[in-house]
């Protein structure tokens, strides 16, 4: 590969300067990503058109200079193939018809195929064409919990009341839908290092909305299914946003890289996963501030991170309204930071 510094870097190796990409970077803060949107009639027409998608996700590897591109596409892509359609509305977020109540409900969703996620196998072969060995290409899933919290819930929520109260009112059913959520994840995961991505990340968006007790119980052993199933072929790197509460058993897991949120304070997270890779960990909203502002904070950042084993990125996604000036001065501001 011409640049392979996140794959070095996710397995440990030191690197001449360190990688950075970010999370949802093909996305609004684009004019590109807003041209394709006005091309089609929805957000999921664009997830589902190989075109299109492998556009979006090659847009800001030119337009940031970035050192990854993660395949555009979306979480919802398993509950769908899972049985279980959604539309995602503008402004408000994904919207679920039907939603899983019941063991009936359950044992009416198939483990999702090939075929249920084609156009996500497609947008990665032409993406990885494309790319032709630019940079590497990530490939996504949700984590179970997760996405166990749309299909029970419907929607995104504040406290997600509705998918936390089947885990202690009917904690059997939970964990059959978990374990069948999993099931299809891995399936997922694998067809998409089949086509060409070079390593995954698992977002545990939701995560931190859980108890410690019902995090390890309901969230992480579902992760670590996934995580060994996938290591050997791909590094992994998981994303337990706002679950850190549980670092001790984190850490236990089989993967490359943490990914960790701004609640963290980066020598403590050194401390907490030992020799493990991490990612991280930027405010979002840092990228607001001024330059002088983004510098400091980038670079103080990394101090305490250090150089070695080590990805840049924000704690979560950037947001669309954030000035895509101020995104590409943080990606600077990473590689100009010296490695000694």
């Amino acid at each position: 590969m011409k640049n392979d510094l996140l794959l070095r870097a996710a397995r440990g190796e030191k690197t001449e300067r360190i990688p950075v990409w970010l999370m949802r970077q093909a996305g609004r803060i684009l004019p590109g990503y807003r041209k394709l949107r006005e091309k089609v009639k929805d957000f999921k027409e664009l997830v589902k058109t190989p075109t299109l998608a492998c556009e979006a996700t090659l847009e800001p590897v030119q337009a940031l200079d970035v050192d990854a591109a993660i395949i555009f596409s979306d979480i919802l892509v398993v509950p769908e193939a899972m049985g279980l359609d959604y539309e995602m509305l503008e402004s408000k977020g994904p919207m679920f018809e039907k939603t899983i109540q019941s063991k009936k409900d359950i044992d009416g969703l198939r483990i999702g195929s090939i075929e249920n996620w084609n156009y996500v196998v497609e947008a990665i072969k032409l993406t990885k064409s494309e790319l032709n060995g630019k940079v590497p290409l990530i490939g996504f899933a949700g984590s179970p919990w997760t996405i166990f919290a749309y299909m029970t819930e419907g929607k995104g929520s504040k406290t997600f009341s509705i998918a936390k109260r089947m885990l202690y009112s009917e904690p059997e059913m939970a964990h059959a839908l978990l374990d069948k959520i999993t099931q299809t994840t891995i399936k997922y995961l694998k067809d998409q290092v089949n086509a060409g991505a070079q390593i995954v990340q698992l977002f545990d968006s939701w995560g931190g909305i859980l108890s410690p007790e019902s995090y390890e119980e309901f969230s992480l052993p579902y992760i670590a299914k996934i995580c060994d199933e996938l290591n050997g072929l791909v590094p992994v790197i998981a994303f337990p946003k706002g679950a850190f509460f549980s670092a001790k058993e984190i850490a236990k897991l089989n993967c490359s890289v943490i990914g960790i949120d701004w609640t963290v304070n980066p020598s403590e997270a050194r401390t907490l996963f030992g020799g493990k890779s991490l990612q991280g960990n930027l405010d979002p909203c840092v990228l607001y501030a001024e330059p002088s502002v983004i510098r400091s904070k980038t670079h103080n950042m990394i101090e305490q991170f250090g150089t070695k084993g080590y990805i840049a990125n924000l704690g979560h996604g950037v947001y669309p309204d954030i000035p895509v000036d101020n995104v590409r001065h943080f990606v600077e501001c990473v590689k100009q930071y010296p490695v000694k």
